[in-house]
């Protein structure tokens, strides 16, 4: 395996002073339609549970949805009145969760407050973030995902075929299906008799992948891509622990000829190697999840320095900036079910057509807004808070 020697990241000697903050509480936002897969739980509302502007003493003001954990852990240590440079506010906060774990919320909320951070620097440049961050286009190329596995057979056809129709190479939905009170007892026949369904509908106009959300044990996992050949799966995703590392080297051991994906749970860079020494064919970390975002960057060149897929999975109008700083053939993922209903809630969102999302450029740095006046109208401002330096 080649390691990524991509070390240099984002470490901006830029200084910045917090001086105020703004967080718009959100109240429960439901789903036009409740979202499963096979191992989440029932999915009835949109994550996002508040909107924060964060603003410097240059003028420069951050937006992005965070949690209210962000807010109530992560503003206390960023609004006491200190100038340090970009880099410093990065090491400083990332070292303080050490013990805590890389795969915590708190990781999570420094990769929020990174990304935040190059958002001002951004509008500080006059540059639309992605630019800013070194792209030379102002696209990114994305394939459609959903399809979850509480739908009907005819409803997941129509609506892989409506992905089909606008124009997207690639349709991903949901696998594992069972039933049982831990869902234990597994019904292959209905997810293979699904994919059949699906493909014969879309006729060659897409291709397909599934995502097992870490549903099946190793032996579970190779007898479902062994009934699974005959349907040329673009990728099986997830198919067991996420890290279950030695798994996916069994899987290739016994002979399994689908690639295989996975990274969304991992929230750290070097849990990415482990993957590709196991003999892993896709990486798929996820904007959101990160504790570092320039991880994306070393992730996504440890993929090509080993001959491997990049994929970026996190909210779609977000990720695309991201997005266009990976290759033509490194995709996105748009997870429709989900990102579909928080994108009508936002302004500036990235426009999704024939396999790419279409960038504004003309706005600095993260150009996607909360769309505030239509979110109180709706009933789903809570409540709004400010906090002071």
């Amino acid at each position: 395996m080649k390691i990524s020697e991509n070390t240099a990241g984002f470490n901006f000697e830029d200084q910045i002073r917090f001086t105020k903050a703004v967080f718009y509480n959100f109240r429960t936002i439901p789903l036009p339609k409740p979202f499963r897969d096979a191992t989440g739980g029932m999915g009835m509302n949109v994550p996002e549970q508040g909107y924060l502007e964060l603003y410097d003493d240059t003028g420069a003001c951050a937006h992005y949805t965070v949690s209210r954990n962000f807010v109530s852990s992560m503003l206390p240590k960023i609004l006491n009145g200190e100038k340090k440079s970009f880099r410093a506010w990065k090491h400083e906060q990332y070292w303080k969760i050490r013990n805590a774990g890389f795969q915590s919320a708190d990781a999570v909320n420094v990769g929020t407050l990174e990304l935040m951070m190059l958002d001002i620097l951004a509008q500080r440049a006059e540059k639309p973030i992605h630019r800013f961050l070194g792209a030379e286009k102002d696209w990114a190329a994305a394939y459609k995902g959903g399809g979850a596995i509480i739908r009907e057979d005819e409803e997941l056809v129509e609506e892989m075929c409506r992905y089909a129709e606008e124009g997207t190479a690639t349709v991903k939905f949901k696998v594992g299906s069972s039933h049982g009170e831990l869902g234990e007892i597994l019904d292959m026949e209905r997810d293979l008799r699904r994919i059949e369904k699906v493909k014969a509908a879309l006729a060659g106009r897409s291709r397909i992948a599934v995502d097992c959300n870490q549903k099946f044990t190793v032996e579970q996992a190779v007898e479902f891509c062994r009934l699974a050949e005959p349907f040329d799966l673009e990728w099986v995703e997830e198919p067991i622990h996420s890290a279950d590392y030695n798994g996916i080297k069994r899987m290739k051991e016994m002979g399994v000829k689908q690639k295989l994906s996975a990274g969304e749970s991992m929230r750290v860079y070097y849990a990415y190697e482990p993957y590709v020494e196991k003999g892993i064919d896709i990486l798929q970390p996820s904007l959101g999840r990160m504790s570092r975002i320039d991880d994306l960057l070393k992730i996504r060149d440890l993929c090509r320095e080993n001959g491997l897929e990049f994929q970026s999975g996190g909210r779609g109008a977000y990720n695309a900036y991201f997005g266009a700083l990976y290759g033509d053939n490194e995709r996105i993922e748009f997870h429709a079910p989900i990102s579909e209903p928080v994108h009508e809630l936002m302004l500036n969102v990235p426009t999704f057509k024939d396999s790419r999302f279409t960038l504004r450029s003309d706005i600095p740095g993260m150009p996607v807004r909360m769309d505030l006046k239509k979110i109180e109208k709706l009933g789903y401002l809570e409540s709004v808070a400010y906090y002071q330096a």
